[in-house]
């Protein structure tokens, strides 16, 4: 008998209704506000229900996303630690580390499922049945959060370690699950069948106790999984679930914060700004960049790491990832830099690792959407804020270029007219884009969402319709290849969230400012520790959850010691971009060492000289708030 190889029918025909349904809600996400604009444009009148309608397309996205990140095991964690883990247990054999990814699998299984009952509960009790988007009641777009999470859940569970022992260990992680989500469990029951739900609430009173005894034990264990690979958003929610359940609250307000959140005005940006950023990155856009930018600064001392610094802050600016900027256009940069450029290995790598991140200080950076979001900021003035720090970073890094140049006697590009004109005119497309979202977002022609939207659109139009670089039938693969990233980042804002309420609810930002406030008397001291800390928290965390867990509790310690929000804000971000480069678990360092294919112990030595200088330019961010403040104090004074 032949044995089975690949996936089973059912199984393709799951993946694919997936990835037809993650599709088919992005593009009708870029779609309705697209037209809804345009129609209040010309005929001054829009898409009947077009916000609601596109609120709810990310709720959808985000569970469907993130049910497709588990299928491509694409979950964010702190891989990098997990690596660690695997090389200390190498020499124990191989069932050492099939234990470590067991209990990962355990975790993973016990906090999905027990969000899969807490958001069941939600969906069932907490929406009017009669309240509708359009003809669609919202409980039909609430029922994707419990539908999300068990599939997720069962992915968990199918993906751990082969073996009866480790799979019932994983499994049990179901059990488990269900019994810290009893209460849950209890008002599912009231609802269906209140003599039911009345019989099994009689063990709430020991699911307190044995919760309380149990919420830290556990807790200890989610952190000691996150150092093993279990995935962030697992161990936020976690941690969040146990704390609420611990203090006998309401488990449904993890997932309603969640909901809240998904649902707000800007959110919608981020998966659009992802979409186009991927679109780019797919496309012969990042070449025809590299090559204008040559062709135009070639010429001057250091003018190709000039062009690297460009194109590189441009790609990052709209992916929202550093990452994807050094695996898109790492090995083409370093071969200009390396091979034509006759730059040494060891700086190069360096120094295209540091550059990554340099454009999320730039709009339509997702960083500083989620930032806005969560702090109540208003974006406009944060993408302002950002302007000058990000242009310093570039300054310096140019310089940087320069001094190497000159120094090690690299003879610049000569200049060439025609193909400087031949450049321009095939970068046009994309040259017009950042023009685009300027003129549309900052004169406020469009929202934030809609300009979002009309970025998708217009990248599509240029990179499919008149460069011709992505076939309509690759179309689909592409848009899948940023669906990870969207389910990943959503799913992470969703359950920390929950955390964050938890904190504010706590009144945990209270008493830690009241502490500040009593230990720390210096302006200067307050910002040298929160350098600190934020360096630490950029190590370990991901922006996007650094965002709602950190966020709110720095944000209170700003107000006390008069730091504007806006200044905040980029301080945060500038030390998280930092985070990325900082040995020795900085995510950029893993990734540019698979992408340059050198050990990492080498890359940290590469790194060093340039995390020394972003970190000297941090400081600078930090100390001298004119720097950030200075665009959107001429913007306010120019508007009166």
């Amino acid at each position: 008998m032949e044995e089975r190889t690949g996936p089973l029918p059912i199984t393709r025909f799951l993946r694919g209704v997936e990835n037809y349904a993650a599709v088919i809600i992005l593009a009708a996400l870029a779609l309705i506000p697209f037209i809804d604009s345009l129609l209040r444009t010309v005929f001054n009148s829009g898409f009947p229900s077009a916000a609601h309608y596109v609120v709810n397309l990310v709720l959808l996205i985000a569970f469907v996303g993130a049910g497709i990140t588990s299928r491509e095991k694409r979950h964010i964690g702190i891989s990098a630690l997990r690596d660690l883990v695997e090389k200390a247990l190498a020499g124990r054999g191989v069932s050492a580390m099939r234990w470590v990814d067991t209990g990962t699998a355990f975790l993973s299984v016990m906090v999905t499922f027990a969000l899969v009952w807490s958001s069941l509960s939600l969906t069932i009790i907490g929406f009017d049945p009669t309240a509708k988007v359009g003809v669609i009641p919202i409980q039909a777009f609430a029922a994707i959060m419990p539908l999300g999470f068990l599939v997720m859940g069962v992915r968990f569970l199918l993906q751990a370690p082969s073996g009866i022992a480790t799979r019932l260990t994983a499994g049990a992680g179901i059990v488990v699950g269900t019994l810290i989500a009893l209460p849950s469990i209890v008002n599912i029951l009231y609802a269906v069948s209140p003599e039911a739900g009345n019989t099994l609430s009689q063990l709430l009173g020991a699911h307190e106790s044995i919760a309380a005894a149990l919420a830290f034990p556990m807790i200890g264990l989610l952190v000691i999984g996150a150092v093993a690979g279990t995935p962030i958003y697992v161990v936020l929610g976690g941690v969040a679930y146990l704390l609420f359940a611990e203090n006998g609250g309401a488990l449904e307000v993890i997932p309603n914060e969640g909901y809240t959140l998904l649902v707000s005005n800007t959110v919608p940006a981020i998966p659009l700004f992802t979409v186009a950023g991927f679109l780019l990155s797919e496309s012969k856009a990042g070449e025809r960049l590299i090559r204008l930018f040559r062709a135009l600064v070639g010429w001057l001392p250091g003018g190709l790491i000039i062009a690297a610094v460009l194109v590189s802050t441009f790609l990052t600016s709209f992916t929202g990832a550093s990452g994807v900027t050094i695996l898109a256009l790492g090995g083409l940069l370093y071969f200009i830099l390396v091979d034509s450029g006759h730059y040494r290995p060891r700086f190069t790598t360096g120094m295209l690792t540091t550059f990554g991140s340099i454009g999320l200080l730039f709009p339509p950076s997702l960083a500083i959407i989620i930032y806005g979001s969560v702090a109540q900021v208003n974006i406009f003035e944060l993408f302002l804020g950002g302007i000058m720090p990000g242009l310093l970073m570039v300054a310096i890094m140019s310089v940087i270029g320069i001094v190497v140049s000159v120094r090690q006697k690299i003879k610049p590009v000569p200049f060439e007219a025609v193909e400087a004109g031949k450049s321009i005119i095939e970068s046009f497309g994309e040259l017009l884009l950042p023009i685009i979202i300027i003129i549309s977002y900052f004169t406020g022609l469009t929202t934030l969402v809609e300009t979002a939207a009309l970025s998708v659109v217009y990248v599509f139009v240029v990179e499919v319709l008149i460069h011709r670089e992505i076939k309509f039938r690759d179309l689909g693969p592409v848009i899948l290849k940023s669906v990870p990233i969207i389910g990943g980042v959503l799913v992470i804002l969703a359950v920390a969230n929950g955390l964050s309420y938890y904190f504010v609810d706590a009144q945990v930002p209270q008493e830690l400012g009241k502490w500040v406030g009593t230990h720390i008397a210096s302006k200067f001291v307050f910002l040298l520790i929160l350098n600190f800390a934020l360096l630490i928290t950029g190590m370990f965390m991901d922006i996007f959850s650094a965002i709602i867990v950190v966020a709110p509790l720095i944000i209170p310690l700003g107000k006390l010691f008069g730091v504007a929000p806006v200044h905040l804000g980029i301080i945060f971000i500038a030390n998280m971009e930092l985070g990325f480069i900082t040995p020795p678990v900085g995510l950029n360092l893993f990734l540019a060492s698979y992408r340059f294919e050198i050990p990492l112990l080498r890359l940290y030595r590469n790194v060093f000289p340039f995390f020394l200088v972003q970190l000297g330019i941090v400081l600078i961010i930090t100390y001298i708030p004119d720097i950030t403040m200075w665009l959107t104090r001429v913007i306010h004074l120019s508007l009166k």
